[in-house]
């Protein structure tokens, strides 16, 4: 049996990108290649991934060998396209039309093993994806994700530096995160106007504190809210005597939101009631 290529099937289904998904195809099969290889090992490990579009992303994955790929795809326009790499590839490709926003990840695993997530993710929800998952983090082995590399900066930042905020803040409480390579917007079709990264993001065994991750959120959002005042204003919102508690737990009042630690945050929100 022959597969049509990805453009083939962009042009046979005539499934030009849609803005209003954040759609940016990748055609390069040696790229996307590059991607699933990032990932590591996938021949005993399931796999997610969001977004597959016309499957290009998909094809490399599923040649790197995997255990299984499970597809989340909005638009009904791509699910045909699918339909013939499902053809193809047969029972370790199950596709799934849904909105990656509303499902339950879980319910397509096994409960007992660890999946991964590799995903192109559309740049107008991936923050609000990676939250998402940072709630099932337990059952995540890794994610290998595609995001503006402005996204991945302020994932991966550490404390005294710009980009430090409550994304890094909440993401690397649960995982370790890195930066894995740079993407030029010229990979995509249509090109999009910023640069995208691959960020690899492995949950820990445990959390960094034993501190609930709401309370923490509820720090952290506060602190940054007015991140280029004293840490001791932002605070004001979720401490009816910031400055005490501060010294308490020996932090200068006087120092801003991003030059705390995640240890020194984890210490804030265990005194919260």
């Amino acid at each position: 049996m022959t597969l049509l290529t990805t453009s083939e099937l962009i042009k046979k289904y005539s499934l030009d990108a849609k803005k209003s998904l954040g759609q940016n195809f990748i055609l390069d099969k040696n790229f996307t290649d590059k991607i699933a290889r990032a990932a590591g090992d996938l021949s005993e490990f399931e796999v997610l991934e969001i977004g597959p579009g016309p499957g290009s992303l998909t094809r490399s994955i599923l040649d790197a060998g995997v255990k299984k790929l499970v597809a989340i795809e909005k638009d009904q326009r791509c699910l045909e396209a699918l339909g013939e790499l499902k053809n193809f590839y047969g029972e370790r490709f199950e596709i799934n039309e849904g909105d990656a926003l509303e499902i339950d990840e879980t319910k397509f695993f096994n409960s007992a093993k660890k999946f991964k997530i590799i995903a192109n993710l559309p740049y107008n929800i991936g923050t609000v994806l990676l939250f998402k998952w940072l709630k099932i983090a337990p059952q995540i082995s890794s994610m290998h994700l595609m995001l503006q590399k402005e996204v991945v900066d302020r994932i991966v930042a550490k404390p005294n530096t710009n980009h430090y905020g409550r994304l890094a803040v909440m993401v690397n409480f649960l995982c370790e995160t890195k930066m894995v390579f740079k993407v030029s917007p010229s990979v995509f079709t249509p090109p999009p106007k910023v640069t995208s990264a691959i960020v690899e993001i492995i949950p820990r065994q445990k959390p960094l504190a034993d501190v609930d991750f709401d309370k923490l959120s509820k720090v952290v959002a506060a602190a940054f809210n007015q991140r280029r005042k004293m840490i001791k204003s932002g605070l004001k919102s979720v401490f009816e005597n910031p400055e005490e508690i501060l010294k308490e737990v020996g932090i200068k009042p006087d120092l801003r939101p991003e030059n705390l630690t995640i240890e020194e945050f984890c210490k804030l929100a265990a005194r919260l009631p």
